[in-house]
C-alpha cells in the first residue's frame, strides 16, 4: 500500500493551494482519510477529516477556510486551502484508514508529506 501526497509548494499570503493524495496497493476498503499537518518545532496536528460517507470535520484554525473532499472511486483525498496564513507553513501530510482484504483489520498509513510555505 502506498499513500502519496502532491500538492505542495510556496504561495504567497492570501493565495490558494490544492493538495491532493491518493492510496495505491492491495486496498479492500478505505474508511476515513485526513490531513494532518507539522510545522518545526509544534507536533503533528490534525487538520481535516473526512469519512467515507463524505462527513467532514475541521480543525477551529481551518475552518471556513479549508474544504476537504475525496473520490472514493479512485481512493483519492483533496485539501483545498483558500486565504492562506504564513502561520499554514508546515508540512502536510495525508493518512487514510484502510483494509487492506475482507478479513484484515483496520490499519491506518500515512504519506511521506508535502510541504506548504506561506512567507510572512
Amino acid at each position: 500500500v502506498q499513500v502519496v501526497e502532491s500538492g505542495g509548494g510556496l504561495v504567497q499570503p492570501g493565495g490558494s493551494l490544492t493538495l491532493s493524495c491518493a492510496a495505491s496497493g492491495n486496498i479492500f476498503s478505505i474508511n476515513s482519510m485526513y490531513w494532518y499537518r507539522q510545522a518545526p518545532g509544534n507536533q503533528r496536528e490534525l487538520v481535516a477529516i473526512i469519512t467515507r460517507g463524505g462527513s467532514t470535520n475541521y480543525a477551529d484554525s481551518v475552518k471556513g477556510r479549508f474544504t476537504i473532499s475525496r473520490d472514493n472511486a479512485k481512493m483519492t483525498v483533496a485539501l483545498q486551502m483558500n486565504s492562506l496564513k504564513p502561520e499554514d507553513t508546515a508540512a502536510y501530510y495525508c493518512s487514510a484508514d484502510l483494509q487492506q482484504t475482507v478479513i484484515d483489520s483496520v490499519k491506518r498509513y500515512w504519506g511521506q508529506g508535502t510541504q506548504v510555505t506561506v512567507p510572512s
